[in-house]
């Protein structure tokens, strides 16, 4: 079993943030922690999830680092964990200092996914991002000295006009050596400031040759400098006796079961997604009424099942079941080899470099037909 908390507090928003955060000078420490513990007591006394220990938690964002170390910890002290287990917390450069560090890590924090995103000025500018360049740096000599792994995101496929060579950032994030890498591509939301100003001809976004040259460009460097990539956005550092992938992420692409909670956050188990209110404000007073939180519940069909787990093998570095590939169509298959989306061959079949790049359309193309022809 895996869990998931929604921390929704950030500073401000950032240009091409879609999340469901709430953005406040003055972080609701105790209220938040209050409303996490008691709609993990609802979750229980309503059979959602065990009381076995997790074997990894997520605290995400929304800027978790926002809260105090202390309430933190007091969070962390809900749950309980197996031995050895990856308890992962999303902070912001700007939030790490040396004390905050430890008691992260004395709360049983053993990971941090640092939002860098870019390390140009111009370019942390325009994202409307708090930190200014020299603070990843000084966030991850903290981190290391406190003992926590260390995972860097980067954001590429920007606007052509902030004349930004992405590969500018990879080579800076290498430079302090993390574990783990994190690269997303830059999506445009319609409801964020990115997406006004698009609408409004004050921006461009990048264009899908501009995107497919920086995944690429990216992938040959990263893998060139010993990091293998496992998942369409994720790099994790080879290293000999050490497992440095995302262990909480990694189960969300294997049909694990995971609980989710507080705002937004989702939740899944034998085939049933639920999903809880989105505003911190409604999720807060209906956990105070002793009301669940939730938004909504889908039961999956088991032909959705299979398209899932074809989607989301497929964003990894795994192959195919053999029972899945037998459900798909063996023309297409063949066809995807052709181009070169598919590798390995009958019953080892698992998508490349270039198939991550068409997944919208690999997957309908392989789905339409199940059973072979």
């Amino acid at each position: 079993m895996h869990l998931y908390v929604h921390v929704p507090f950030c500073r401000r928003r950032c240009t091409y943030c879609d999340f469901a955060i709430a953005v406040r000078k003055r972080v609701p420490h105790g209220r938040f922690t209050a409303a996490i513990q008691a709609e993990s007591e609802m979750r229980r006394a309503a059979g959602d999830w065990p009381r076995a220990p997790f074997d990894t938690v997520y605290l995400g964002g929304g800027t978790p680092s926002q809260l105090a170390p202390a309430a933190i910890a007091d969070l962390l002290g809900t749950f309980t964990w197996v031995a050895g287990a990856e308890i992962t917390l999303e902070a912001n450069p700007e939030d790490v200092t040396e004390p905050a560090a430890r008691a992260w890590v004395e709360a049983g924090v053993t990971r941090v996914s640092l939002g860098v995103q870019s390390f140009a000025p111009r370019v942390l500018a325009w994202m409307h991002r708090s930190h200014e360049p020299g603070a990843a740096q000084r966030a991850v000599t903290a981190l290391r000295e406190a003992g926590a792994a260390v995972s860097l995101d980067l954001i590429v496929a920007l606007p052509e006009d902030l004349g930004h060579e992405v590969l500018d950032d990879v080579e800076r994030a290498l430079a302090l050596e993390p574990e783990h890498l994190s690269v997303y591509g830059l999506t445009l939301e319609p409801h964020t400031p990115f997406g006004h100003w698009v609408e409004w001809d004050r921006a461009t976004p990048a264009s899908d040759d501009r995107y497919a040259a920086d995944f690429l460009a990216v992938h040959d460097v990263l893998t060139d400098a010993g990091f293998e990539h496992y998942e369409v956005s994720n790099y994790a550092r080879r290293a000999p006796g050490a497992v440095n992938r995302a262990r909480h992420n990694s189960a969300y692409w294997s049909d694990a079961p995971y609980l989710g909670l507080g705002p937004s956050a989702h939740g899944y188990q034998d085939g049933t997604r639920r999903w809880n209110l989105r505003e911190w404000t409604a999720y807060e007073r209906a956990v105070a009424r002793g009301e669940d939180p939730i938004a909504g519940r889908e039961a999956l069909t088991e032909e959705q099942r299979f398209l899932e787990r074809v989607y989301l093998t497929l964003r990894t570095d795994a192959a195919l079941a053999p029972t899945d590939e037998a459900r798909c169509d063996a023309r297409a298959l063949l066809a995807a080899e052709g181009r070169g989306w598919l590798t390995g061959g009958p019953g080892r079949r698992r998508a490349t470099p270039a198939g991550w790049l068409v997944l919208d359309e690999l997957v309908p193309a392989l789905t339409t037909s199940p059973g072979g022809g």
